[in-house]
């Protein structure tokens, strides 16, 4: 048997991200691709792979020259790793917003997917409106620290309303009295001037459930495991817990392939998953985090519309664990992006 295997047309793909300094003269970003590990060069090495045609797009302060710069390179889609914009992640949206104005295709979540998944409460009310279980939650408006309601309990997890990434969040933001509700609420209010959000915290395991393509499916479940800690209230993803390789080696955390759940379980947090996905106007691919308790509840924490897909990261190694190389994931939400924006032929 001859198997013929067809090769994906050449796309011309912008690679679009936000910069915490100036871009290089002219976007020259030809050094950051040969050894950079970010996740845009790992994106645009894996295209250009591919043998498609790839521009690394950057930007800090000036969107409207982005905007310029697109209209000349006429790309056939951008791939859209902006996190926000002035170094304000709340923001992502608008970038977002300006695409959909110029009338440019691109990859990811819509306008409406990052504003509902990014206002942790919002999105929580939709979940469990449609019987998806959520923590028990309350949130304390800047300017504003009442009671706790007596429906919540401890132990209490205190966290910024619209942040992503597990900024600000710490060992200290679980808390097991009022005093120190309050002295937590107060430090996000001041801090990282956010609203907060307070939720029940959930025991059990730390378990991240990648979902793609259309129809959205879900990946093999990552895990992040804890193996030098015991006391289950420091088994949570605090931003050193991400992002602190140094941290990460002490703790002796890794994120896994998950492994020793049931088949049924297994198959209940994956439909959770691509449920919570579709809920929340996601698209292309994105991460649902989620708490699996000790009698197997499924509880969803928050959603993910832009999670970190550099080489190495959770939802590349699900899709590896899945039989897909980096680059043909890579390529298959680029594809599947240009095949949603083609005209349907009468």
């Amino acid at each position: 048997m001859v198997i013929i295997r067809l090769e994906m047309p050449k796309r011309k793909v912008v690679v679009l991200f936000d910069t915490d300094t100036d871009p290089p003269a002219q976007q020259d970003y030809s050094r950051h691709l040969q050894s950079s590990d970010e996740a845009e060069f790992d994106v645009a090495r894996a295209l250009l792979a591919k043998g498609h045609e790839v521009v690394c797009l950057g930007f800090r302060l000036d969107p409207a020259g982005v905007l310029e710069r697109l209209r000349e390179l006429k790309p056939d889609i951008v791939f859209n790793l902006a996190e926000g914009c002035r170094g304000r992640a709340e923001l992502d949206f608008a970038v977002v917003g300006l695409l959909e104005m110029l009338g440019v295709n691109y990859t990811g979540a819509t306008t409406a997917g990052l504003v509902l998944a990014r206002n942790k409460a919002t999105s929580k009310k939709v979940l469990a409106y449609h019987g998806i279980k959520t923590p028990q939650f309350a949130v304390y408006p800047r300017g504003s620290i009442n009671g706790r309601p007596s429906d919540l309990r401890f132990p209490l997890i205190v966290k910024p309303l619209q942040q992503d990434a597990s900024v600000g969040i710490a060992q200290s933001s679980v808390i097991k009295d009022d005093a120190a509700l309050k002295e937590r609420v107060t430090f996000v209010h001041d801090r990282l001037a956010d609203d907060a959000i307070v939720e029940e915290l959930i025991s059990g395991r730390e378990i991240y459930c990648g979902v793609t393509g259309d129809p959205p499916a879900a990946l093999p479940l990552v895990e992040m495991v804890f193996e030098n800690e015991v006391r289950e209230e420091v088994k949570i993803a605090t931003y050193k817990a991400k992002w602190s390789a140094k941290y990460r080696a002490t703790k002796g955390i890794r994120n896994v392939v998950a492994q020793n759940i049931e088949a049924d379980v297994v198959e209940r947090i994956q439909r959770t998953a691509v449920e919570t996905f579709c809920l929340l106007n996601l698209r292309d691919y994105g991460r649902i985090d989620i708490r699996l308790a000790h009698d197997h509840e499924v509880y969803v924490i928050e959603a993910n519309p832009n999670p970190f897909i550099a080489k190495d990261e959770d939802l590349p190694n699900a899709a590896a664990a899945d039989g897909k190389a980096y680059e043909d994931f890579i390529e298959g939400i680029v594809e599947q992006a240009v095949r949603r924006a083609a005209p349907v032929e009468a």
